[in-house]
């Protein structure tokens, strides 16, 4: 099975024939092969709820934050409060029962958490502490003393800094962008040098993108315990590995402060954009400016930064989702990157930080002319990417999240159309696939064409049953979000004829009589064999308006009559319906228009 599973199994609503009606999709799990799928359920956040949710769609259990949680080692969920990944100084640990077993809170006016966070056990002090990322106001004339360009104005200035507290929260370390930076105009300021020979800190004056709010927009961190190093994303394309354990002092946070902030606390490793420390070549439209190049720039708009967990297949390796945008590509898509950062230009583990510039680059062509893209330069430390074939069919702007599973499989989270997908390594085929059904507008069965993020979710993660958050508790399935049985596609519904299409329902649903009508119409359908069958009307918002049937039938024809109310009894107004009949992990789905 290949990876147009991915797209046949967004097509169960090509039975429809309308322009708007082609961008419908159905919500929650869409496709299972349960032979290769990693065993254990799925948690997300979203507009305040977390969900565990099984393979099929069932609720496994529900906690009342959802912005962006995930379990911790010691049986806890942890979230942000507030729901807005963006914008959040306060965050909770809550148990089983959602109620809070503690709280972390940024206090201080100048600064402003944002994004990601992890609780860690910090080997040197020999407890559990909270890390998390926020941004540190500057002054201007701190900006100016610094070397920045006096022909911009730094009113509202700011970067992010990475925040350590335990649990009386005492921040006890802290590690700032701006104590590692360099620039080349000013050679009276101490933050003068050579750019290219300082790649250990950040350029302060990076061209067309001066020091302002949110500078650096890190979005995503992780912590490596056995290496006690950080490593930051920025959504500017860029990540850092940042020493954590030989710039901490047990029982000592000024002291610690203070040596985070000296060279002992510069990059020991950075990814992504080498043109940023004048090591590589920046994206550029070419002289036929309808043709662009991405340059030496890997990643772009990324997020989920992280070390590929020990025991995992690629462990010690960087995943990230690489968003990629800004990458100056004619057709844009996304990427999952995997990054051994210890190969040199020969391919040998070097077992140390090797610089990506000194690695070297492949160039690589695209893999289709459909694709429309030009060649790229690709890091040598690149040793996995995972792409669909049809470009949009998990393309994220912003957010999303990728996760290696033990059994190679990779679990990824895009967060513009809450696509969440599971890909088994072998052959990158699809083996589960879930469309998220909250959105701003409610829970939808039916998602019709939105802006992105209209059901987002900003991660996902999976876990096995015997995770510390899950062991002892009771993980009998509820309903689904909807409340709608699960209807999806498995392996048998798949065919491999040779225009790769759908093999759609050998059932039949009929067009209702009358069409258009005004009070009562007849929807016939036949059923080839006994089974259980939901027949449902939706509005064009992907609403559901009528549950008219939701039981097993005999083989047989069978026909229900609409009134024109809705679940409540009320009139519905006159427009276009949609009513779809599923079973059997099949959909068929016609239109009819009401008229007042």
């Amino acid at each position: 099975m290949k990876k147009a599973v991915l797209v046949i199994a967004s097509m169960m609503c090509i039975l429809i024939t309308s322009a708007q009606e082609n961008f419908m999709t159905q919500t929650e799990t869409k496709y299972w092969d349960d032979s290769k799928t990693f065993a254990g359920y799925s948690l997300f956040g979203t507009r305040g709820t977390t969900y565990l949710i099984d393979f099929e769609g069932y609720v496994i259990h529900t906690w009342p934050l959802g912005t962006n949680p995930r379990f911790t080692d010691n049986g806890t969920l942890l979230d942000a409060v507030g729901g807005n990944p963006s914008n959040q100084n306060t965050w909770e640990e809550l148990d089983w029962d959602g109620n809070v077993v503690r709280q972390y809170s940024e206090t201080r006016s100048t600064y402003h958490g944002h994004h990601d966070f992890t609780k860690i056990y910090n080997p040197k002090l020999g407890d559990s502490t909270f890390l998390y990322i926020a941004n540190k106001d500057l002054t201007a004339q701190q900006c100016l003393d610094a070397g920045c360009d006096p022909a911009n104005n730094y009113n509202g200035a700011q970067m992010d800094a990475i925040v350590e507290v335990n649990k009386q929260g005492t921040v006890i370390w802290e590690w700032w962008f701006f104590n590692h930076v360099v620039q080349d105009i000013d050679p009276t300021k101490s933050t003068y040098g050579i750019i290219a020979n300082t790649p250990g800190r950040i350029n302060l004056n990076l061209r067309g993108n001066p020091v302002k709010s949110d500078w650096m927009h890190c979005n995503s961190l992780d912590y490596n315990e056995t290496l006690d190093l950080i490593v930051v994303n920025s959504v500017h394309g860029e990540f850092y590995v940042i020493d954590h354990g030989n710039t901490f002092i047990a029982n000592d946070p000024t002291g610690s402060i203070s040596l985070a902030a000296t060279v002992a606390g510069d990059f020991k490793y950075r990814f992504g954009d080498p043109a940023k420390y004048h090591q590589g070549d920046p994206p550029s439209v070419l002289d036929n400016w309808e043709k662009a190049t991405a340059g030496n720039k890997q990643i772009g708009g990324s997020h989920d930064i992280q070390w590929i967990k020990p025991g995992l297949p690629g462990e010690g390796h960087f995943l990230v989702f690489n968003n990629a945008e800004n990458l100056f590509e004619l057709t844009p898509q996304s990427y999952i990157v995997e990054i051994n950062p210890y190969l040199n230009s020969s391919g040998t583990n070097t077992g140390s930080f090797v610089n990506p510039p000194d690695a070297g680059y492949t160039i690589v062509n695209s893999p289709n002319s459909n694709l429309m893209k030009e060649k790229k330069n690709v890091s040598k430390q690149i040793v996995w990417c995972y792409s669909s074939k049809n470009n949009t069919s998990f393309y994220s702007t912003i957010g999303s999240s990728a996760q290696r599973l033990p059994n190679g499989n990779t679990f990824i989270c895009s967060m513009n159309d809450g696509h969440f997908f599971e890909v088994y390594p072998a052959d990158t085929s699809i083996v589960w696939e879930y469309i998220n059904p909250v959105t701003r507008n409610g829970i939808k069965h039916i998602k019709v064409d939105n802006y992105p993020t209209y059901n987002g979710v900003f991660r996902a993660y999976r876990y096995t049953s015997d995770h510390p958050a899950l062991a002892g508790h009771d993980l009998t399935p509820g309903n689904t979000i909807t409340g709608l049985p699960p209807d999806y596609l498995t392996p048998d519904n798949i065919t491999a004829v040779s225009n790769n299409q759908y093999k759609p329902s050998e059932d039949k649903l009929g067009q209702n009589f009358p069409n258009p009508f005004s009070n009562n119409t007849t929807i016939k359908f036949v059923l080839m064999e006994s089974k259980q069958i939901t027949l449902v009307v939706y509005d064009l918002s992907g609403n559901i308006v009528k549950s008219l049937v939701n039981t097993r039938y005999p083989k047989g024809e069978y026909s229900v009559v609409w009134n024109g109310t809705d679940d409540s009894g009320n009139q519905v107004p006159g427009g276009m319906y949609l009513y779809v009949l599923m079973g059997d992990n099949k959909t068929i789905t016609k239109k009819m228009i009401r008229i007042n």
